[in-house]
């Protein structure tokens, strides 16, 4: 290769990796977290959104816990009120936008025509919970292959 063509091969590279890392979307929108919301309240208490024989979906809504963008809603459950022992956690993505937060949490391996007691809370993707926690609840799972639905999906 020619000594003169080394300093514009050099311009030609940095050029196209400039373009590169300008044009990937992924860098230029990460923004950094918002500060923690100082009161969460749930707006709309966990309800039952659907069970069948072995499985089943709670959903509640509460103010926008904010923070970090990745949050978990979490159901601790049991067939004993008094022994939640047992947890289920789903990933949600915040929206900054939005006052409030839908969560939807689906319990797995559950028996049928079983009454779950259960109750919910929150948490940021760093493992702090947001400080609100549910009133204990219930639920009753399906017969065999049955589905019983709370209400309907938005």
């Amino acid at each position: 290769m020619c000594s003169m063509n080394r300093p514009l091969v050099r311009v030609a590279i940095t050029a196209a990796a400039g373009a590169l890392l300008a044009l990937n979307p992924v860098v230029a929108q990460i923004p950094p977290p918002q500060t923690r919301a100082e009161h969460v309240e749930i707006t709309k208490s966990p309800k039952l959104q659907a069970a069948h024989d072995d499985a089943a979906i709670v959903r509640w809504t509460t103010t926008n816990p904010r923070g970090d963008d990745e949050h978990f809603g979490i159901v601790h459950y049991g067939t004993d009120p008094e022994d939640l022992s047992q947890t289920a956690k789903s990933p949600v993505r915040l929206n900054r936008t939005h006052a409030e937060t839908i969560f939807r949490v689906r319990m797995m391996g559950l028996q049928p025509q079983t009454t779950y007691y259960y109750k919910v809370t929150s948490m940021g993707g760093d493992g702090q919970s947001d400080g609100v926690e549910s009133f204990v609840q219930h639920f009753t799972t399906a017969a065999p292959g049955q589905v019983t639905s709370a209400f309907p999906s938005p």
